[in-house]
């Protein structure tokens, strides 16, 4: 306008704030002057609350160890987000590892950049931040969505779209709220897979998702067995059937079933219970079976 170019606006890239689109805070816009949002500054540890919405309830002590020695060498590189509160203090929006290293380095103050949100857009915003930086454990993500859904009446579509997952996958993890307590925190502990979870969930009944949770982690059973076991519970019949298939054959049918193979040249499969069953031959032309004839004739 007027010959006056206006300096271009700084694109955002496709970080968290490209996600989530910002919104007007629920506290009074005095309380976070314009000119400080988006700058960094430093703020006093002490003045900064913990986020009610925070989805992550496990941090490992050895990397925060690790992280406030960093610190300690080279300061805090990536400014945490925290908004302001109607009482002058903040309030973690994301950036809670860096937080709690900060105070175990013995620092005061930690780089943080101010931002209004409201309570729904901070909570997606540190769903959003933990998911793209270290994975929650299925549990925490499963009670995240669940949380988004009661809280805020989010769909699975809507959640899906504001964390980057499809909405199957956001369906699944909440179906992990069906599973018995024990068995939650089997899974919260790692003991038990996503993949094992999932597996389990097809056994309705709690006592019988606990009993065959139990067995699975004592056993160190793959993914895969606990399906296989699983299905075997669901389908007893036909897991016997297997198992009767399966057994070894006696020594003596054994060898009867090879000379049959050997004087036929044909597959045979004798099934052989207490002296009575049957012996099949199998045959993949007709003339094979011509032949069989023949020999049973002589």
């Amino acid at each position: 306008m007027n010959g006056i170019e206006l300096p271009k606006r700084k694109a955002l890239g496709k970080g968290l704030e490209s996600l989530l689109p910002r919104v007007r805070a629920s506290v009074e816009e005095s309380a976070v002057p314009k000119a400080a949002e988006g700058v960094p500054r430093e703020i006093p540890l002490g003045e900064i609350d913990r986020n009610p919405y925070q989805t992550r309830t496990r941090f490992d002590e050895a990397q925060l160890g690790e992280l406030a020695g960093s610190i300690v060498a080279t300061g805090v590189v990536q400014p945490v987000l925290v908004r302001a509160l109607a009482d002058g203090r903040f309030q973690l929006i994301a950036g809670e590892r860096r937080w709690l290293a900060s105070k175990i380095a013995g620092k005061t103050t930690i780089p943080a950049i101010l931002r209004q949100v409201s309570d729904q857009q901070a909570m997606e915003m540190t769903i959003v931040e933990n998911l793209q930086r270290t994975d929650l454990n299925p549990m925490e993500q499963a009670r995240a969505y669940d949380r988004l859904s009661r809280d805020f009446k989010l769909t699975q579509e809507q959640m899906a779209q504001r964390t980057g997952k499809d909405r199957t996958s956001v369906a699944n993890f909440l179906r992990l709220l069906r599973l018995p307590a024990e068995v939650q925190a089997k899974v919260e502990a790692g003991e038990l897979s996503f993949g094992h979870a999932r597996a389990l969930l097809a056994l309705e009944n709690p006592e019988s998702v606990l009993k065959a949770a139990q067995k699975v982690s004592a056993l160190s059973m793959s993914v895969r067995q606990t399906e296989s076991y699983v299905q075997g519970m669901l389908n007893p019949e036909k897991r016997k059937g297997e198992e009767k298939v399966k057994r070894p054959l006696d020594p003596n049918v054994r060898e009867a079933r090879d000379l049959l193979q050997r004087a036929l040249g044909l597959k045979v499969s004798i099934e052989d219970k207490n002296g009575r069953g049957r012996v099949i031959i199998e045959y993949s032309r007709l003339e094979d079976f011509d032949a069989i004839l023949e020999r049973l004739a002589e």
